[in-house]
């Protein structure tokens, strides 16, 4: 008998309730905007900075810098590559080639 009355556009508690929840929907969104917000401040734009100057660290890299791998191994640059570098890690004065992205830091040796 319910549902005959919801159908027939008898005012029931299910039509109220729709009319309600469409009313304060505009909270609900707002709320949703400004967590988004909040992601990209604080998560986004400060990865998006730090891979911008590490991009900018990678093609600044040149013969004779100073540099770390994300494995630890520090050494002096050789000769650069496309993607790829050769360094000389001592004690031993070894050459080993890497991969540019590998290079977490780098620091101007001469």
């Amino acid at each position: 008998m319910a549902v005959g009355a919801i159908l027939a556009g008898g005012h029931s508690g299910l039509a109220v309730w729709l009319q309600g929840s469409l009313g304060s929907g505009l909270p609900q969104i707002a709320m949703l905007v400004f967590i988004v917000a909040i992601f990209y401040f604080l998560l986004i734009m400060p990865q998006q900075r730090r891979q911008k100057k590490w991009q900018a660290m990678l093609s600044a890299l040149k013969t004779g810098d100073k540099i770390t791998t994300s494995g630890g191994l520090r050494g002096t640059i050789i000769s650069l590559k496309d993607d790829a570098l050769i360094m000389r890690v001592p004690p031993d004065n070894l050459k080993l080639e890497v991969s540019l992205v590998s290079v977490t830091t780098a620091d101007e040796g001469k």
